[in-house]
């Protein structure tokens, strides 16, 4: 079986060359190329197409990150594990963004740098423990951002008219809930569905449960 070929990029040669001593003594790697700067690695990696690289996020001219798409638009088929000292989300998102398959902070012990090359390697994704946690509160923020969004263009009244839709209340009887008159209603009603872009009261419904509207009243 062919050794996976590893490129590393940082521009401290300490730091590459201590990674190069501890990734050499696995017999499944093979250092292929070192680069210390982003337009450095892009060249490289275009020219030699290793299997895995290790790319600081911090660079001289431009990042890391940037190095990073650049390479995946010429090849998807490489591997990018992003090394950083610090936990920035703002690097993190835009780290995965770009297209990264890891994201590691350099405190990492050897054998778990290791380990994450091989998982890589195999197709795996993977996030530092220390920023996993944040990775999921953010997404999570996103989806109740989205949702929030869904339901933006509809006044407060018209929100509590959709909810009694949900309940499958008459016109009517939204109007005795809410002590409007039945025209008023029907209003609200029209004024609903064409926000939404929906036909009919069903497809309102519909669309109110599946973005969880009761959660915003």
């Amino acid at each position: 079986m062919c050794p996976q070929r590893i490129m590393l990029v940082d521009d401290h040669e300490v730091v590459r060359l201590g990674l190069k001593s501890l990734i050499e003594h696995h017999p499944g790697f093979e250092v292929v190329a070192e680069a210390g700067s982003a337009k450095d690695a892009v060249e490289k990696a275009v020219s030699l197409q290793p299997d895995v690289i290790l790319m600081d996020i911090r660079l001289p001219g431009a990042s890391g990150i940037e190095a990073c798409e650049e390479i995946l638009q010429a090849n998807p088929e490489i591997k990018v594990i992003m090394l950083t000292s610090y936990a920035e989300d703002e690097m993190l998102f835009s780290a995965i963004r770009a297209g990264a398959s890891g994201y590691l902070l350099k405190q990492i012990g050897g054998q778990e740098l290791i380990q994450a090359i091989e998982r890589v390697g195999r197709g795996e994704a993977l996030l530092d423990p220390l920023v996993t946690k944040r990775v999921f509160a953010e997404m999570r923020k996103m989806a109740q951002d989205e949702e929030a969004s869904t339901f933006s263009g509809l006044t407060p009244q018209e929100m509590h008219v959709l909810q009694l839709v949900v309940e499958g209340k008459t016109n009517k009887e939204i109007s005795e809930s809410l002590f409007l008159g039945e025209g008023t209603v029907r209003n609200y009603v029209s004024s609903i569905l064409s926000k939404l872009n929906v036909v009919n009261r069903t497809e309102a419904a519909a669309y109110a449960v599946l973005h969880n509207l009761k959660s915003y009243l």
